[in-house]
């Protein structure tokens, strides 16, 4: 019996690695094939202390309670009944084999029963969720729509087989007298009791059987894992140690080709503007694509699928997924990528379908000539794999982000496509058009003359002080950067002029640029028009230099009303040598309300409100403190709607988004708007001009519906926090004679 299990269980187990690591190779060859990329292993504390984090300690899969605790004991499962597995391999040797020291143990005898058990319970939970979740019944509405949910069963059914083959195996060797716990196992001596009347000889043969059937069950679930969506299992925690740190939100990359920034002074002649084909992504994209697991959460939190858009971040991970696995003979394999003329997509466009309409990839199904010469972004009518309304639907809120559990950096590869779009083939939608010739012409998207920049302060009872020098003087504190919002925004102009009497209250000792802004650039960023980004961005930083001239790192401070100013400056033009102290207004003016430079006097019958948070300042730099204890602090009672904080919902202005019209489902700031008036609050505040915009919009529109009470407001938290410190007896500026 002994020699039986160990020529079937070695044998299995060599041809299985075999298959494994051809497969494996093929993977490795694949995602090896993409462009190369830097800055992945920088700061190996860090990210050794992410995989402690995120991999061991699945904080980011516990932020869903439930499937989350059911995720964290599959997990442990896989890594505590490796022990289960090598004494199994043992045994094919040695029927009285136990792992050296530990290997008699009853704590881990019972840690071993105990994960098996979670598991079995954490596998049922996943069941019970899918049926409830099932797409079939659901729709859109189901976080599992367009994923592949045969594979998902088929692997549950296979954990269970692991489960059930492991108590077998080990209940027989209870009965047989070989089993290495005297105590502890307490599962598996359940399991020898009921086993025990079948007799000595029924449960020899039957721990064979178990044996050889829990390695077979083994070896099959890995050949699956490495053939289907769940080869997350072993890639997902190389993804998070190669990770964007400290998360892929807040900044843009630069733009690469082959590994190296592009200098658009003087590109070189074969740099590749973003991604126009699949073999154009970097290694690191690549591997997002083949980690996906399909779970769907960032589905079920992205603004455009909420509101009937047909973007869904993971149908677009998938896609390119699907289509770079079957362009891979012609990118890893000797196949030369064929002619065009030889192929005719349209044909195969227009008589094919995915499961799924949103999905772009099954237009164009199999490996072939096709596969290699359709188009990466373009109509059904082309075959593209990615539709321009998906590309174009993306508000760059940073949801499917935010929410990933393996650190999938959706909104960089949809801004690289962007900028392939944008930059080489000239396709956007038209009313970016417009917006590029007012930023390029104007320097701001409104379009308006740059010497209207300093309106917003007419009509204030103090003099705002604007720069004339090149230089800063030197007691000179901080630079409030308006903005284009804040300069040319009737609503966003309240606010810059609430911000700017409260550091004149306070004695803040500031200087505006005046007509020596220019647009940050973030619009077209966003927008994927990098080459117009970067002559606003150089302009600004010339300027912003010459201002902070002769300082030294932490007197170089700049503050804005705007989360996309914020976001810009601070984390973005560092790469252009721009290197400032950048603070959100909320920020500042909450530190000068804690250092008692601003006294609010809260009313007796404080407001209620509801707080919107900005992408910008919330998900994309993790400020959110500052505006709710600013709202404390004016005496307003808060009330958060459900989706807030890092589950805020977008707005609908980012990534450019506010200069495009909305032709596709319900509007996203509608969406909004509906969720704060259900909240009953008599104001909706929030922290940035262009969510001000859009919230402005919404509840104009309700209330002429008749769904919003007319006196409900939109302001900014600066305006709440003034009104309160109008109350308190006027003093003096500090400093004042």
């Amino acid at each position: 019996m002994m020699a039986v299990r160990l020529v079937i269980g070695l044998g299995l187990t060599i041809l299985t690695l075999v298959f494994a690591g051809r497969r494996v190779w093929w993977l490795y060859t694949l995602i090896r094939s993409g462009q190369p990329t830097g800055g992945r292993t920088a700061d190996v504390g860090a990210r050794l202390r992410t995989q402690l984090v995120e991999v061991f300690g699945q904080r980011r899969l516990l932020r869903w309670t439930i499937p989350g605790l059911a995720h964290f004991f599959t997990f442990w499962g896989f890594v505590v009944l490796i022990t289960v597995y090598i004494e199994a391999y043992g045994v094919l040797f040695d029927e009285q084999f136990a792992i050296p020291l530990i290997g008699h143990s009853p704590v881990l005898g019972f840690l071993q029963d105990f994960i098996a058990l979670a598991v079995l319970a954490s596998i049922i939970t996943f069941a019970v969720m899918r049926v409830r979740q099932a797409p079939e019944r659901r729709q859109r509405a189901s976080r599992f729509y367009g994923s592949h949910t045969g594979g998902a069963w088929l692997i549950l059914f296979m954990i269970f087989n692991v489960i059930w083959t492991l108590f077998l195996f080990r209940g027989t060797e209870v009965n047989n007298g070989t089993f290495p716990y005297r105590s502890g196992a307490f599962a598996s001596d359940g399991a020898a009791a009921l086993l025990a009347p079948l007799g000595a000889g029924t449960n020899q043969i039957l721990e064979t059987v178990g044996l050889l059937l829990h390695i077979g069950v083994m070896l099959a679930f890995l050949i699956i894992v490495l053939y289907s969506k769940h080869l997350h299992i072993f890639i997902a925690p190389i993804n998070v140690a190669a990770k964007r740190m400290p998360k892929a939100l807040g900044p843009l990359l630069p733009m690469e080709s082959g590994g190296k920034e592009i200098d658009f002074e003087d590109p070189g002649e074969d740099d590749v503007f973003g991604r126009g084909k699949i073999e154009d992504f970097t290694w690191k994209g690549m591997l997002d694509f083949a980690t996906c697991t399909e779970c769907g959460r960032c589905q079920s939190q992205c603004p455009a699928w909420n509101t009937g858009k047909p973007l869904s971040p993971k149908l677009v991970i998938m896609d390119l997924r699907d289509h770079l696995f079957a362009k891979a003979p012609y990118l890893i394999g000797d196949q030369a990528v064929p002619d065009h003329s030889d192929v005719d997509v349209l044909a195969l466009a227009a008589g094919n379908g995915h499961h799924v309409p949103e999905s772009g990839f099954g237009r164009v199904p199999g490996s072939g000539p096709e596969q290699a010469t359709r188009p990466l972004v373009g109509t059904a009518e082309t075959g593209g794999v990615i539709d321009p309304d998906v590309l174009w639907s993306c508000t760059t809120c940073g949801a499917c982000v935010e929410q990933c559990p393996v650190d999938i950096e959706h909104v960089d590869h949809i801004v690289d496509m962007r900028r392939y779009q944008v930059m080489i083939e000239a396709e956007f939608p038209t009313e970016l058009g417009t917006l590029f010739r007012n930023l390029e012409n104007k320097g701001n998207p409104w379009g308006q003359n740059q010497s209207a920049r300093m309106d917003w302060a007419k009509g204030l009872d103090f003099k705002v002080p604007q720069l004339t020098d090149e230089t800063l003087p030197a007691d000179v504190e901080y630079l409030f950067w308006i903005g284009c919002a804040g300069a040319y925004d009737d609503n966003a102009k309240r606010t810059v002029r609430a911000t700017a009497e409260l550091l004149h209250i306070a004695g803040v000792n500031y200087v505006v640029l005046g007509d020596g802004e220019t647009c940050n650039g973030d619009p077209a960023r966003r927008s994927g028009n990098e080459f117009l980004f970067q002559m606003l961005a150089q302009q600004n930083v010339e300027v912003l230099n010459m201002a902070f001239e002769g300082r030294e790192p932490g007197r170089r401070k700049i503050v804005t009303t705007c989360p996309h100013c914020f976001n810009t400056l601070g984390r973005e033009y560092p790469q252009l040598d721009g290197h400032y102290e950048v603070v959100h207004h909320t920020q500042l003016l909450n530190q000068l309300v804690r250092d008692k430079r601003l006294v609010p006097v809260p009313a007796a019958d404080g407001p209620a409100v509801t707080y919107h948070d900005p992408c910008y300042l919330g998900r994309h730099n993790e400020v959110y403190s500052p505006p709710r204890e600013l709202v404390g602090a004016s005496g307003a009672q808060l009330t958060e709607m459900p989706r807030h904080g890092d589950r805020s919902m977008c707005c609908g202005a980012g990534g450019a988004r506010m200069w495009m019209e909305e032709r596709i489902g319900k509007r996203v700031n509608l969406d909004r708007v509906d969720e704060a008036i259900a909240t009953g609050t008599s104001a909706i505040a929030t922290g940035c001009p262009f969510c001000r915009v859009m919230l402005t919009d919404g509840l104009t529109t309700r209330e002429a519906e008749g769904t919003a009470a007319n006196q409900t407001e939109v302001l900014d938290v600066a305006q709440l926090l003034l009104t309160s410190v109008k109350r308190s007896a006027p003093t003096p500026p500090i400093g004042s004679e």
